[in-house]
């Protein structure tokens, strides 16, 4: 399926969705006390919410299914990474970076791997949202490079994010159904990171997923139903625009956790989030035009 060359204003609007709905899901992971058993418990509970519409829907073409296969092992190193960053560093620390280094990661590797070439615009729109997210996100952080294990954790895990975008693009557009190729995904790494979690324990270990599994599903199953919306949105608009340019729009999550910090918590926004704003919405109408 070939991607459309620019950005309509109904898909910016779509994808802006699955950036509140992806804030949400990892607000969750980081509220938690044991992140590695609440992100587990969350992919299990995707996994089994996406069984039945795929059982509907019918498998991907064969020609995705490498592409699944690759992206469920990058998912691994994903979600390790992802707890390791939270366990260090806070969500307002690690989250812009992951969030938004990636953006421009994928844009330099989508031209090699994917045959895409970003025009001008679209650079400064890549560009403008990535430093939009840095700003917005680091506005209330202050010694930074003292957290040196969350930096680490956080600069990885924006380059797997890359890569499993890069990888998905492209076998999101050979599924024939992109729906399918989400929920099969959500399937094979609702088995993979969650045994992953559970053969690292000994029994005492185990005995505490099963207690998070008690007191937390009900809020898992809200976030595992947000991480599925949030990816098949994401997913379906790579086959309707760019990736780089999806991509980029995706990280404008950073921005609504800072406006439901402001809105719910009474965070202070201060100058430095407005002028990030500015900067993000500069570079969603950069990439509109793109």
């Amino acid at each position: 399926m070939r991607a459309a060359a620019v950005l309509s204003w109904s898909l910016v609007a779509i994808v802006l969705l699955g950036a509140a709905l992806h804030a949400s899901w990892n607000a969750l992971i980081k509220s938690g006390g044991d992140k590695a058993a609440d992100t587990a418990l969350l992919q299990a509970i995707a996994g089994l919410m996406a069984v039945p519409p795929l059982l509907v829907l019918g498998l991907p073409e064969r020609a995705a299914w490498p592409f699944i296969g690759v992206s469920a092992l990058v998912h691994v190193a994903y979600y390790t990474t992802l707890v390791g960053a939270y366990r260090h560093g806070d969500l307002g620390l690690t989250y812009p970076i992951m969030r938004g280094s990636a953006p421009l990661l994928v844009a330099i590797g989508s031209g090699t791997l994917i045959g895409e070439r970003p025009s001008t615009l679209t650079w400064f729109g890549v560009a403008g949202i990535s430093v939009g997210v840095a700003l917005i996100g680091l506005a209330r952080q202050h010694g930074v490079l003292h957290h040196r294990k969350a930096l680490a954790f956080a600069f990885a895990n924006a380059a797997i994010i890359a890569i499993y975008t890069v990888v998905d693009g492209r076998g999101v557009r050979l599924a024939g159904q992109p729906l399918s190729y989400v929920l099969t995904l959500f399937v094979v790494n609702g088995c993979t990171y969650p045994l992953v979690v559970y053969l690292r324990r000994d029994a005492a270990g185990r005995a505490g997923l099963r207690h998070q599994l008690a007191q937390r599903w009900p809020a898992s199953a809200g976030g595992a139903a947000a991480s599925i919306g949030s990816y098949a949105i994401a997913l379906w608009a790579m086959t309707r625009a760019p990736v780089a340019s999806v991509a980029a729009l995706r990280e404008t999550s950073v921005l609504f956790a800072a406006v439901l910090g402001t809105w719910l918590l009474r965070e202070r926004f201060g100058a430095q989030r407005a002028l990030g704003t500015g900067v993000v919405v500069a570079g969603v109408i950069a990439l509109r035009f793109g």
